[in-house]
């Protein structure tokens, strides 16, 4: 990461990082590396995940921040090599790969989430059996297993963690997104 983080420094504009499209949060997770590591480097969208790991299979692109599921497949053939995880802790399936902020950008943390929503106003009992219906879900071993195989990582929260977690998300990404000019096309 140092390393990289020197290259792009001493060559601005000229380092080039893959994403899934514009406003993407793969692209998201690259301007908010340049901003907190102040480096210049090319954003290249790509219309989904697919087509430019291909084109960085195929050195086309320098780097891509992608998501574990769509490259642990290409890690694991060892078409790939990760350079950093961008989640505040390593990742059990890569746990000799340390997270970009133990590999010199403190503080740099981008995840990907999914979550379940339903309409504005719906009753809190439904709310709340959907969300126990969910906990149950993810409490399975096979569907743990199943998530954390592809990489990812089991939260399971109230609805009102999960509404501040968006908020505080929403409140990140919004700097980003203004601070790199950033639209979702």
């Amino acid at each position: 990461m140092p390393e990289l983080i020197a290259y792009a420094k001493a060559h601005p504009g000229e380092v080039n990082f893959g994403s899934s499209g514009s406003g993407s949060s793969i692209h998201l997770s690259g301007e908010l590396f340049k901003m907190m590591t102040k480096v210049d480097m090319v954003h290249v969208p790509y219309k989904g995940s697919a087509p430019a790991v291909t084109d960085l299979l195929g050195n086309q692109i320098a780097i891509m921040f992608d998501n574990m599921p769509s490259a642990i497949s290409h890690v694991r053939a060892g078409k790939l090599r990760p350079i950093a995880v961008t989640t505040p802790k390593r990742s059990p399936e890569l746990p000799d790969v340390p997270t970009i902020a133990e590999a010199g950008v403190p503080g740099y943390e981008a995840t990907s989430w999914f979550g379940l929503f339903t309409t504005a106003g719906t009753p809190k009992p439904v709310v709340d059996k959907l969300s126990a219906a969910l906990a149950k879900s993810l409490s399975s071993p096979a569907v743990r297993s199943k998530i954390k195989e592809q990489g990812g990582d089991v939260v399971s929260e109230t609805p009102e963690q999960f509404a501040a977690f968006i908020k505080s998300e929403s409140d990140k990404w919004a700097k980003v997104v203004k601070a790199s000019g950033a639209t979702a096309d």
